[in-house]
């Protein structure tokens, strides 16, 4: 495994961990081009009452207008939403590194299908943080998950 794979899933964990510290839910992203961080972000869902501001959907927000997005890899602490998802396809990022789909499998064949290159680390802090999230937040995390 890339140690530059764990370095950038390290920062997406760093924000998953800053929304779960304000009351949100633990995911976190970062876009990355060429070996640098151009865009991250958190779940803010519940800190600004937004249903679509996923961990992905407010790191490409905070990433701005890019040209492109060919030559990117997004970091997600979360196996990706049928939202993320489909942003992720329709921006054709070519790989997301997930830190995990244990406690939610997310839509990675979907993302392969597309011809996105998935890379599930399996990260046993991301795990961990979600099944607590889950264990403490069932209620959230259902409305989160529209379950």
């Amino acid at each position: 495994m890339a140690m530059e794979h764990l370095e950038f899933m390290r920062r997406a964990y760093g924000e998953a961990l800053r929304s779960f510290e304000m009351g949100g839910v633990p995911v976190g992203s970062v876009l990355v081009r060429a070996g640098q961080v151009v865009g991250a972000g958190h779940n803010q869902r519940v800190q600004k009452s937004d249903p679509i501001a996923h961990g992905e959907m407010d790191c490409l927000r905070n990433a701005g207008r890019l040209r492109s997005y060919r030559d990117t890899v997004i970091y997600t602490t979360l196996a990706p939403c049928m939202m993320c998802t489909g942003t992720i396809i329709q921006f054709k990022i070519p790989t997301v590194v997930i830190g995990e789909s244990v406690n939610f499998p997310g839509n990675k064949d979907l993302l392969r299908d597309h011809g996105v290159e998935v890379i599930d680390l399996e990260d046993r802090g991301c795990i961990e943080l979600m099944a607590r999230f889950i264990r403490e937040r069932p209620e959230l995390w259902n409305e989160d998950i529209a379950e």
